[in-house]
């Protein structure tokens, strides 16, 4: 089981507050690995997860968001390397997935897509769950079963996404025990929470409404304390000062104003709430092992792809899909403090509960600090005679479990794929430990990069940098810490020891010509808006026929994205009927048209609670609507309506919506799912239209003048001076 952006210290077996009770309970029958470390991002984790192989290695070098042309950052599995989903299904398992796969392009999610990078192509018999890298856990935008988006239009009252995993997890493993109660069963179970949008259900909020007001200082230090008591922290480990490195400083929850604490204490219930809901969900799904007789002779294994995230920064947000991009808005938060962890907002903690979510590392998830890599590891599996409630203190690596599977499965992995010759395995079983906590693991040479941020194990002695975005690489970035007597990298020895440095950095460097490292992100993000040429073909005209499912997030964004942009509605509208025309995007932000009272409307959501409409006048009779959406500089559209090839009254400046928003796709008569406006769907729902609507044409047009396709050769410059 792999929890998405959990920190190490939130589990109460590791010091954590939040009631984890049969988590604990699962640590208390079996192991508890406190050295254990991860990728420092989603995607490559899951990718080293499955395959045992190193992220860059198998194209998966950062977030699977993009193809720029690097044969480490593919954004999908290579094709030699087979995933253990493979290996267990060629030897007569049933393999299943619930959750979230993000290890495929975003380009290749749309129902054109080539799905050979899906789930059921990499040797799952089932999936259901999201290809992307988050949903909303109330309104999930999109899911998937098996190789098929599964058509809603609203979910039910009370739909919480990780209870709907783990009934749909719990469904597979029935099934398939009662078809042939023989046949071994390998589940794949990747938790969309905690990852924003941080979503939970009132009841479980209601439970810490209370517990966070002391702040992310006292929180962290009593966590610290209670990992001096369980015996989870190695010998050294000091806790460290309040994060203060410029761009990932934290302030003083002292220094903060009353409304700050409050709004940020809410903030970190919501999460601590979601935490609390896996483990409901995982005892669910141990009953149910229990019930079939299974649990005994199950091996789980429970642990996270990166440490805690940092992305709300210094101040959190509401509107996540537009807050990386148009930064902190602490009033308009503060407005909404009410609605943080329900459908209407998508919210996001600051990093200083990430800070202390991580307790006692530094820094956060991206970081190549402990604080980015460092996960918590659980394993039980009561049939193989494991030391209940024992702590294991071994260096060991995401690669390693592959490995250690195999070997107690007794399964062979292949030595070919597809007729390539599968890359010899990067990690090493770490079975040996299970067993004696004193037994030596092999796994101790490492490299590690993710945007920039480089680092080398080895042996306990360890180097790393903080990359600056924009700076020069050099040698000059290295810290040196000596792990065996310095866990939390307090003391940096670079300057006192620099052959140390100059020899781990030249194997940093060897490991990272091997494994497909170069080029390094150098902060540019031209790695990030570079994308092959076939791309311009879905930034072509393209017509939607009422009825059609909607159009998904990336293939619709491409229609719209930093341009201006006409969409055509071919109807037939009579007095009386009423509906959404189009609609595009939800609560987290977006834009829409529709009718009501005999009025034309259009609506935009800004994702920061700022609802802006204009109405277009009355429509008695029209054949023809369409919506002009004109770029503007600062990154704004001017909307306005025509009927008939009449321009209407009424038009308005909205902000352009870019990035991963709008993070719901286009819909055509309605508006499905996570609604753009919620007091709409209040009295309507979807609002399906009610007369007839053929169907509509997006016509895109020529970029605005803050777009990144008419700066990227200079943000490529930019870039280049730092390669």
């Amino acid at each position: 089981m792999l929890v998405d952006d959990l920190g190490w210290s939130d589990m109460g077996c590791f010091g954590g507050e939040i009631d984890t009770p049969n988590l604990d309970a699962i640590a208390g029958r079996g192991l508890r690995y406190t050295n254990f470390h991860v990728a420092a991002m989603c995607s490559p984790t899951r990718a080293a997860l499955l395959t045992g192989l190193n992220p860059h290695q198998v194209g998966m070098g950062s977030v699977a968001q993009s193809d720029p042309g690097f044969a480490g950052y593919t954004s999908e599995l290579a094709t030699a390397a087979p995933t253990i989903a493979e290996t267990l299904r060629d030897a007569g398992w049933f393999t299943a997935m619930v959750g979230k796969w993000h290890l495929c392009k975003d380009s290749d999610e749309h129902a054109a897509g080539p799905q050979y990078s899906w789930p059921c192509q990499r040797g799952f018999d089932r999936f259901y769950g999201f290809l992307g890298p988050f949903t909303n856990l109330h309104h999930p935008s999109e899911l998937v079963r098996d190789n098929t988006p599964i058509d809603v239009d609203s979910y039910p009252a009370g739909y919480y996404l990780t209870d709907d995993l783990t009934d749909q997890a719990i469904s597979m493993i029935r099934s398939v025990k009662a078809a042939d109660p023989e046949k071994p069963f390998f589940l794949y179970f990747a938790h969309g929470a905690v990852h924003a949008p941080l979503h939970a259900k009132p009841s479980d909020i209601a439970k810490y409404m209370d517990a966070y007001r002391d702040g992310w200082d006292v929180i962290r230090q009593r966590r610290y304390e209670r990992q001096q008591t369980l015996g989870v922290l190695p010998d050294g480990a000091d806790l460290p000062p309040r994060n203060s490195e410029p761009g990932d400083e934290v302030i003083a929850w002292a220094d903060l104003s009353a409304d700050e604490r409050e709004l940020f204490a809410r903030h970190m219930a919501v999460y601590a709430a979601m935490v609390d809901n896996i483990d409901q969900n995982v005892g669910r799904l141990f009953d149910a092992l229990r019930d079939l007789g299974e649990l005994d002779n199950t091996i789980f294994f429970f642990c996270s792809d990166n440490g805690a995230s940092r992305e709300g920064e210094a101040a959190g947000t509401t509107a996540y899909y537009v807050h990386l991009l148009q930064g902190d808005d602490v009033e308009s938060d503060l407005r909404r403090l009410d609605l943080i962890g329900g459908p209407q907002t998508t919210p996001h903690y600051p990093r200083g509960w990430a800070m202390a979510s991580g307790t006692p590392w530094r820094l956060y998830k991206i970081n190549m600090h402990a604080g980015g890599h460092t996960s918590p590891l659980l394993v039980h599996w009561p049939n193989g005679g494991l030391d209940g409630g024992a702590i294991r203190r071994q260096w060991t690596y995401v690669t390693d479990v592959v490995p250690t599977l195999l070997e107690l499965l007794g399964v062979d992995r292949p030595s070919q794929r597809h007729g390539l010759e599968s890359p010899p395995l990067a990690g090493e079983s770490f079975v040996a430990t299970l067993h004696d906590p004193e037994a030596t693991h092999g796994h101790v040479v490492q490299y590690a990069e993710m945007n920039g941020h480089r680092g080398f194990y080895l042996d306990g002695l360890e180097i790393v940098t903080n990359h600056r975005p924009l700076t020069p690489f050099g040698d000059h970035e290295w810290e040196l810490y000596d792990l065996r007597t310095d866990p939390t990298e307090l003391h940096d020895l670079a300057a006192e020891r620099p052959d140390d440095v100059a020899a781990l950095a030249e194997m940093w460097e060897a490991a990272a010509r091997s494994n497909q490292v170069y080029p390094l992100e150098e902060g540019s993000s031209i790695r990030f808006l570079s994308r092959p040429g076939w791309v311009d073909a879905f930034r072509a005209p393209v017509t939607i026929a009422r009825g059609t499912p909607t159009l998904e997030r990336w293939r619709s964004v491409q229609l719209v994205w930093f341009r201006s942009f006409v969409v055509e509605i071919d109807l037939v509208h009579r007095t009386g009927d009423q509906g959404y025309l189009i609609a595009h995007g939800d609560q987290g932000s977006g834009y829409g048209v529709y009718v009501l009272d005999d009025h034309l409307t259009f609506v935009h959501n800004d994702g920061r609670g700022t609802m802006t409409t204009f109405d277009a006048g009355r429509v008695e009779s029209a054949t023809a609507v369409s919506l002009h959406m004109d770029a503007q500089a600062g990154r704004r559209w001017h909307a306005s309506l025509q009927v008939d090839g009449v321009a209407r009254p009424g038009h308005v400046d909205v902000a352009m919506l870019f990035g991963i928003a709008p993070f719901e796709g286009i819909d055509v008569g309605i508006d499905r799912r996570s609604p753009i406006s919620w007091s709409i769907f209040e009295q309507f729902g979807p609002f399906a239209y009610t007369g007839t609507l053929h169907r509509v044409r997006y016509v895109p047009g020529e970029p605005g003048p803050d777009s990144p396709d008419r700066l990227i050769e200079v943000i490529r410059q930019m870039g280049a001076r730092f390669e």
